[in-house]
């Protein structure tokens, strides 16, 4: 599987073990030999992210002032 990946093997287990350092490209590469590839465009799926959105939402401002205008009086 290294092999067909062209990662070496260390970078393949660090894949099976699900540990974060690895890149989204040896990710590609995985789903790629498994004949997956489809499944990269959902995990980069944003809409079905409930977590992600209220994540998003909550840094938005809560705030938002007019502008003033300055009109001549």
């Amino acid at each position: 599987m290294a092999e067909r990946m062209g990662v070496s093997l260390a970078t393949l287990k660090r894949l099976e073990k699900g540990e974060p350092r690895v890149a989204l490209e040896t990710v590609a590469r995985a789903l790629y030999v498994l004949g997956e590839i489809r499944r990269l465009d959902s995990l980069l799926e944003t809409r079905g992210d409930a977590l992600g959105l209220a994540l998003m939402d909550s840094q938005l401002p809560l705030r938002i002032r007019a502008r003033k205008t300055s009109g001549a009086m």
